[in-house]
């Protein structure tokens, strides 16, 4: 491959705008044996087609035990999203009880009224900040409502979140650690006093299942509580950026939004796809020497989907390049494929809708602050999202 990998990729000028290396390497090795800014090396899938092969192939293992022994796990691996069936099926199925499309619509309100109270406070105001005033503390609210824990301590969740989502070398290793402990600790606490007076919330049920002998361990359940508080808000703080971002650098489809908000869900799909707030899937591992399209690949090597370059290749997508909010509903990989697919996604698209049109309701004449390209972009290998959004009201 004629590209120069350790300049172009996970570079700053990448991290702003990836997708023209994205289309170098669909055309010239969609299929790349790279090495990783934490110094792994391993195959990055570019395609559509192959990623979603990928996605669904259950010779690419999550659960890095099988390929580095017991000793590799920690609480922010002993959840669903790394683990293989039976065990897979086991932890998810005690979860997405909570984030059944039904009982997610039925929050629609709940969720109108954090959002307004959020925007409340802009009122009257000629500025924004949209990630801190608005895009995180909504998702922050709303999943710490549904876990039970407490929603003052959204600040620490949001250092500890930031550090072990954006870990990705070595001399961060330090921190990372002791955010984990940290965060470790903090959970330690607070299912004690869940222990001592349940509630109705989600930990509740887990903790009242695991101490009636079913089927979630004390590790799992460390596990499974990070993944949620992770994951319940990083999604939805990027999706709402990032699609605030590209309404912003699209005129006419913020025009076409704002006069017609009815076509929101179809807009979340294109933000979703356009410039997903997932990157890269999380990390799996051949589970055997096999062949896949042509590559060889040993038992243990690493492979990760690049998503967002997934979502813009021309073979699925007409005009992939092309921000278009009536799109016809696409078949995109920003929530995954296959049994990984994200159990959140309806909560996060129902985030997105009421936080967008919101927004775009109650300050029709928003605008960026600076330009598009100055937006400095988080590092790291997993989420796609910038660091802040100052905002014109």
């Amino acid at each position: 491959m004629r590209l120069n990998a350790s300049n172009s990729l996970f570079s700053k000028s990448f991290t702003q705008d990836p997708y023209p290396v994205y289309a170098q390497m669909r055309e010239e090795e969609p299929i790349a044996k790279l090495m990783f800014p934490d110094g792994q090396f391993g195959w990055m899938i570019t395609k559509y087609e192959d990623a979603a092969e990928v996605l669904k192939d259950n010779r690419f293992i999550k659960d890095m035990t099988k390929v580095f022994g017991s000793g590799s796990q920690s609480i922010f691996t002993s959840n669903m999203l790394f683990s293989d069936p039976p065990d897979h099926r086991r932890l998810r199925g005690l979860v997405q009880q909570g984030f059944t499309p039904k009982l997610v619509e039925s929050m629609r309100g709940h969720i109108q009224q954090i959002a307004d109270q959020l925007l409340d406070n802009a009122e009257g105001k000629d500025r924004m900040a949209l990630i801190d005033d608005f895009a995180f503390p909504l998702p922050i609210i709303v999943i710490s409502e549904i876990l039970g824990v407490p929603i003052e301590d959204q600040d620490k969740f949001r250092v500890w979140s930031n550090s072990i989502i954006g870990a990705s070398n070595s001399e961060e290793s330090a921190t990372v650690y002791q955010h984990m402990q940290e965060f470790t600790a903090y959970l330690g606490q607070w299912f004690e006093k869940v222990r001592q007076q349940p509630g109705d919330d989600l930990i509740s049920q887990l903790i009242t299942a695991e101490e009636a002998g079913e089927k979630l361990s004390e590790q799992e359940i460390y596990g499974v509580v990070a993944l949620l508080i992770i994951a319940g808000h990083e999604t939805t703080v990027n999706l709402i950026g990032n699609g605030m971002i590209s309404l912003l650098q699209h005129p006419d489809q913020l025009a076409k939004l704002q006069e017609n908000p009815e076509l929101i869900k179809g807009a979340i799909e294109e933000m979703l796809r356009y410039n997903g707030p997932v990157e890269f899937s999380t990390s799996r591992w051949a589970s055997e020497d096999l062949d896949f399209k042509g590559h060889a690949m040993k038992k243990g090597d690493l492979v990760v989907v690049a998503l967002d370059s997934a979502n813009r290749d021309g073979q699925q997508f007409v005009n992939p390049d092309q921000f278009d909010i009536t799109r016809e509903r696409s078949r995109h990989l920003a929530f995954g494929h296959g049994i990984h697919m994200c159990l959140g996604a309806p909560l996060a698209r129902l985030e997105g809708e009421i936080a967008i049109n919101t927004l775009l309701r109650r300050f029709p004449n928003i605008r960026l602050r600076e330009d598009a390209g100055k937006l400095e972009w988080r590092p790291g290998m997993i989420v796609r999202g910038v660091k802040e959004i100052p905002l014109s009201l």
